[in-house]
């Protein structure tokens, strides 16, 4: 997961980028800069006649007839939806892009950091993957935007308490200054063509992630080990519905996008 508070995983960024259509130049350029950040120019295999991202963003975003993507964001033991064909794949990422436009596609990126701590660089490879047609299954395991909005308002309950039960602030002053960024951060440079809704629940997910991270880095307040994997328990089940919100909202993303195009 992300250090920054308010950083998506690659992913989710190039869902969201293909989802807005960047049918011109500068739009594809925009979409390519914000997936690769500061990364290497990153490549792509599996894909005939996409051979690096920008060619991947304009056969996709760009190409003839509606696409429709999501993101995904498996975890060991949560495969929900995930294609079989790149399920070992998207685990050890920790993401992986679905798309359809006529064909379907399970795109899933190998990063590979290099260079030392303090000056680290990366080198992404986005691997395609032929798959059945993944739209109704994914739907029904992800469910709408609403519903997503529903679990997220739930789950954030569940972490504050967390938190509140912790005092991470207290005996934990990175922790506080993560807390206060949380709060600051608004923009997740997204672009401005996409459902407000949708990128408020991409935002709400991110940061509920990351307030789950602050709670489980150990033990905190708790008094025994009993309650210590309660508040475990309970997180993970947080952090699962906050995995499936932006599942729900990059699907959401794609839909809508791709009504307007038929």
């Amino acid at each position: 997961m992300p250090a920054d508070p308010t950083a998506l995983e690659r992913s989710v960024l190039l869902a969201l980028g293909l989802a807005a259509r960047p049918v011109t130049p500068l739009d594809v350029r925009r979409t390519v800069h914000a997936v690769q950040g500061d990364d290497e120019p990153h490549d792509v295999v599996g894909l005939p006649g996409a051979a690096d991202l920008a060619h991947l963003v304009v056969a996709w975003g760009a190409g003839a007839g509606p696409v429709e993507v999501a993101a995904l964001l498996p975890a060991p033991g949560d495969v929900s939806g995930l294609p079989p064909e790149v399920a070992a794949a998207a685990i050890e990422a920790g993401e992986c892009l679905l798309v359809h436009l006529g064909t379907s596609w399970a795109v899933v990126p190998d990063v590979v950091a290099f260079g030392s701590a303090l000056e680290t660089g990366y080198q992404v490879t986005w691997t395609a993957h032929a798959v059945e047609d993944w739209r109704t299954r994914l739907a029904g395991v992800v469910g709408t935007l609403g519903e997503a909005e529903q679990a997220l308002r739930a789950s954030l309950r569940t972490a504050t308490q967390a938190l509140v039960d912790l005092d991470v602030a207290r005996w934990r002053p990175d922790a506080a200054a993560a807390i206060a960024a949380l709060r600051a951060s608004a923009d997740l440079g997204l672009p401005s063509s996409l459902d407000p809704r949708v990128v408020r629940v991409v935002g709400d997910a991110a940061r509920l992630r990351t307030i789950v991270e602050l709670a489980t880095t150990d033990d905190g307040a708790a008094v025994s080990l009993w309650q210590a994997d309660q508040r475990t328990a309970a997180l993970r089940d947080v952090e699962r519905s906050a995995r499936r919100a932006i599942a729900a909202a990059t699907l959401a993303a794609g839909r809508a996008q791709a009504s307007t195009d038929r």
